[in-house]
């Protein structure tokens, strides 16, 4: 039985994307459709573009954080890690708590960065394995 959640969603908030090039990425993301840079954790292989109000995260494929995935974009591959929906309002007790009941097996709620800066968020996967993460709003 599919309960209500106790949230709603307000908008995308970002999207993780794996590339091997990341001078040929950063080309397009920021010279074809405008983006800026806003974040880079170059050790980790982390460069996070401003997309409106949201977010496009490039993970480098050879970096700490792309070889966790493995085999990078290709037929065989994934090139994107996730998405992360900003929801409203953000009640991890009982965001756990309804996704738990309806027999999907949630992360803990962690503080990680977003558009909107650093807040509380849960990751969660769909049926399909994708890995949806749901953010809620930034730290005062």
């Amino acid at each position: 039985m599919t309960k209500t959640p106790p949230f709603q969603i307000r908008n995308i908030d970002h999207v993780v994307l794996r590339v091997r090039d990341l001078d040929r990425a950063l080309g397009f993301y920021c010279g074809v459709l405008g983006c800026i840079i806003e974040r880079q954790l170059k050790d980790r292989g982390l460069t996070q573009l401003r997309a409106g109000s949201s977010l496009i995260d490039l993970v480098v494929v050879d970096s700490e954080f792309g070889r966790k995935l493995g085999a990078g974009p290709a037929a065989e591959g994934r090139n994107m890690d996730h998405f992360c929906l900003r929801v409203d309002p953000f009640d991890g007790a009982a965001i756990l708590s309804t996704l738990r009941a309806q027999g999907l097996k949630p992360g803990e709620v962690a503080q990680r960065y977003g558009a909107e800066g650093m807040g509380p968020s849960i990751y969660l996967e769909d049926p399909d394995g994708n890995t949806v993460e749901l953010k809620g709003p930034p730290n005062p």
